[in-house]
């Protein structure tokens, strides 16, 4: 037996996870491979980013046009690929463009007092997928069976319980994987692009700055900008812009600061897109009253090996990133 353990102690010393965030942008498809110890504790290593351009006409919004297009970019990022992760499992992930997903937290006493005594008793809950497609269906306007629809039960008390719905139109879905699989890349994780983000400038935040401190995460998409004001490490308040209740994005970043100052800002994602609303990164900085920080890899792990420094400085990895340290912490 102290055999075994001595064996197992020092496999999870020497093995490490590897994960990948693949990114589809108006402009380029981004990969980033990230790596860790299973060991707690241990720190992330930034095995490999890349990107690939993408032609003008490749992407629409959130439509992928040219499937094409897209699965030669993955697939020459991947045969880029150093052998230290070409050798290893990875746990691939992508993401779909937040005005494509949408989610909803429902009370469960809207299902019916049926499903609330399920809960109550720890039964089963096959009974409510319907109820729960239907609330789908309503949220998103569209028929199911051209939704592709996650939910769960949360825990929270059971005077409070609520099921929590994202759904998300199967043609965005099924486009992604279908571009993964013809450049022979298995998901593993479909995510939202600004939930991915998001992970990445939390971390950047745990990494960067004092514990506790207060601090606004923005990230800006080919669909808006979004935030996210971050209090003891909690949520406390977010917003999306272009939105019917905010004249214009320095409204929206009035509202997210809550007529106050965080203590900065993590920026990440197409700071270019900025342009498109006559905004500038000082300019978020003026309205929220605060330093703005790029998010940059550079700072988040150690390198494997040398790699290119204009993409570790990119805000634009912050998806790709977000997506690749979902697998390496599941």
């Amino acid at each position: 037996m102290a055999i075994n353990r001595a064996i197992k102690t020092t496999l999870l010393v020497k093995v490490r996870r590897f994960a990948a965030g693949i990114d589809v942008s108006r402009e380029a498809v981004r990969l980033v491979v990230l790596s860790q110890r299973l060991r707690m504790g241990e720190q992330m290593r930034v095995e490999y980013l890349a990107a690939v351009p993408l032609a003008p006409g490749a992407m629409a919004g959130v439509e992928i046009v040219d499937r094409a297009a897209v699965t030669r970019a993955m697939r020459e990022l991947f045969a880029d690929l150093p052998r230290a992760c070409a050798s290893h499992t990875l746990r691939c992930a992508m993401a779909l463009p937040g005005s494509a997903t949408l989610m909803a937290s429902v009370p469960l006493t809207r299902f019916g007092a049926a499903c609330e005594l399920a809960v109550a008793n720890g039964a089963a809950l096959a009974g409510l997928e319907s109820a729960v497609l239907g609330e789908a269906e309503r949220m998103a306007g569209i028929e199911r069976h051209a939704l592709a629809v996650d939910w769960f039960v949360d825990d929270a008390p059971r005077s409070a319980a609520s099921v929590t719905i994202a759904a998300a139109g199967r043609q965005h879905l099924e486009a992604r994987i279908e571009c993964a699989a013809a450049a022979g890349v298995t998901l593993t994780a479909i995510d939202g692009e600004p939930h991915a983000a998001l992970r990445a400038l939390r971390h950047a935040a745990m990494l960067e700055l004092e514990p506790h401190e207060s601090y606004a995460a923005i990230w800006i998409g080919a669909d808006g900008v979004y935030g996210w004001r971050i209090v003891d490490d909690a949520i406390a308040a977010e917003m999306r812009y272009p939105a019917p209740e905010h004249a214009d994005l320095a409204d929206a970043l009035r509202d997210l600061a809550g007529g106050g100052a965080p203590g900065c800002a993590l920026l990440g994602g197409e700071i270019d897109l900025l342009d498109g609303v006559g905004f500038s990164v000082a300019d978020l900085g003026d309205v929220l009253g605060c330093t703005v920080l790029p998010f940059e890899c550079v700072s988040l792990g150690d390198c494997a090996r040398p790699l290119h420094a204009e993409m570790l400085r990119a805000p634009a990895s912050a998806v790709a990133f977000g997506l690749a340290l979902r697998g390496v912490m599941e």
